[in-house]
């Protein structure tokens, strides 16, 4: 059979076959432990801290198919992923290089407890890969950036970010979390890991906290075993939620990512904005590599107000749809600034430097009417541009 559409594969993809005593949606098997089953290899063993259950081989299978990768593991949280993908890959003593704006958890995870077990890192400008070859060390061992960044959405280039990994035999790490399989599949662009907070858009309904680590089998495998050292596996229930919102993923995504863009131009028109950030825009650097590169520009955008800091706290006071709160990729709209969530952490100095301004605004679009979002945030916009005056 030819390969499947993302749409039939996020419903079909990896569900039993035949189905488990007719049931057409994937049973809960909430059994921590299994009968032994005579082998002698205890990674084998049927236990729910090995990500082993019925429920997560199934959930593994569907997201590997919808990025188009080998394999897959699922963890009890985006960092979760993270750190486990970046110790299975690094040791004391080695070097990574890192996208210099990330997340701000993976950012703290990098700077703080990474560097207590001796890995030291170097951060890049992903868009400037002549500079890299000079910070790249002996024990470089892996290149880590993000589809599109967190919390200025930039493209990094990741033509030169998998050709200079393959060059220098380094592991290539993508956070996918915000354009998502649907709008960018890194295995088919030779990334070795691809990462993922899927309490974000994978699950999609802000009811469950996991992770994914998907890429290459050898790396999964090797990824799997630290998991299970780390304890961080993924309950089943947790299983059932996340496999569940797959199924719907590419329709939020698609619907966020046409109301992203529409929200974008009408920020960038409005004279209370003094910027907007979101790769789908034509004036943004880098609009026509994201174009080339991604099926959809996503449904997060981030922007700043004349005003600054009382500006954007006005307007977050103001809209009557969004929602004030952290995380992103759910149903519902939500607004918050990163200085004083993710970002809180990171010296105001630093936060400067990297462009995310203490009026910083992060706008993650739900699936709300495209018109009342823009409703909302124009009336608030003419609220706090009249106050200004």
């Amino acid at each position: 059979m030819a390969r499947q559409s993302i749409d039939t594969a996020a419903v079909h993809a990896g569900e039993p076959e035949p189905r488990i005593n007719g049931a057409v949606e994937m049973p809960i098997f909430q059994s921590a432990n299994y009968l032994h089953e005579g082998t002698d290899d205890y990674f084998a063993t049927r236990y729910v801290r090995l990500n082993n259950s019925p429920n997560h081989h199934v959930l593994h299978a569907k997201l590997a198919t919808l990025e188009h990768a080998e394999a897959a593991l699922v963890t009890a949280s985006g960092m979760a992923a993270i750190s486990t993908a970046l110790f299975s890959v690094l040791a004391a003593g080695d070097h990574l290089l890192m996208v210099d704006c990330p997340y701000g958890g993976t950012r703290s995870f990098v700077t703080e407890e990474l560097a207590r077990f001796g890995i030291e890192s170097t951060f890049i400008d992903g868009n400037d890969p002549a500079r890299w070859e000079a910070v790249r060390r002996p024990r470089t061992r892996a290149i880590y950036v993000e589809s599109i960044t967190n919390p200025l959405m930039t493209v990094p280039d990741l033509v030169a970010v998998v050709d200079f990994a393959r060059r220098h035999g380094l592991v290539s790490l993508i956070d996918n979390t915000i354009a998502t399989p649907v709008n960018f599949r890194p295995a088919e662009h030779g990334f070795d890991l691809s990462l993922h907070s899927a309490t974000k858009y994978l699950n999609g309904h802000s009811d469950v906290a996991a992770g994914a680590i998907i890429g290459r089998a050898a790396l999964i495998e090797t990824a799997a075993r630290m998991l299970s050292h780390f304890g961080g596996c993924l309950d089943p229930h947790a299983c059932f939620l996340l496999q569940r919102g797959l199924k719907t993923l590419p329709l939020r995504v698609r619907r966020q990512s046409a109301s992203a863009l529409a929200l974008a131009e009408m920020l960038d028109a409005h004279p209370a904005v003094a910027a907007v950030h979101y790769p789908g825009l034509r004036s943004t650097p880098g609009h026509a590599y994201a174009r080339e590169v991604y099926e959809g520009f996503g449904g997060m955008l981030s922007f700043e107000l004349v005003g600054g800091v009382p500006a954007a706290e006005r307007l977050v006071e103001r809209l009557t749809i969004a929602l004030h709160a952290a995380s992103l990729g759910g149903t519902e709209t939500l607004i918050v600034r990163p200085s004083v969530t993710a970002y809180a952490s990171v010296a105001p100095e630093e936060r400067r430097r990297l462009g995310v301004t203490d009026g910083l605004l992060r706008l993650s679009v739900g699936i709300e009417d495209p018109g009342e979002l823009a409703d909302d945030l124009r009336q608030g916009l003419d609220a706090v541009a009249s106050t200004a005056a």
